[in-house]
């Protein structure tokens, strides 16, 4: 199996979703974030929870999961952590939901 790069952009994530590709986009942002705005058939694992609920990820171990937040950051570091418990195919969305509502879909609220 081919390493895929540690991030992965908006534009590819989006032909992911229209090609309903099976992958799992993975939200790690905190409830109010989520709350205020989101990408449909995310599911939410705020960061701070992850270590405790990484169990709730286990039969996706080998499925391609992208992780986003609001412009990168913590999503990067979620993919890099996620990586190294063993889910090898996991990626970042560059820029978050900050680029998606930029670049993919400007009806999306911006904070």
């Amino acid at each position: 199996m081919d390493e895929l790069p540690i991030e992965t952009d908006v534009t590819s994530v989006n032909q992911w979703l229209e090609d309903d590709a099976d992958f799992l986009l993975l939200d790690c942002r905190g409830l109010d974030e989520h709350a205020a705005v989101h990408l449909k058939s995310c599911t939410l694992i705020p960061m701070p929870e992850l270590p405790d609920r990484v169990a709730e990820l286990g039969d996706d171990r080998d499925r391609h999961i992208v992780v986003y937040c609001h412009v990168g950051g913590r999503s990067l570091m979620v993919a890099q952590w996620l990586r190294q418990q063993g889910f090898h195919r996991t990626q970042s969305m560059a820029g978050g939901i900050d680029a998606w509502s930029t670049e993919i879909d400007k009806s999306l609220p911006r904070y």
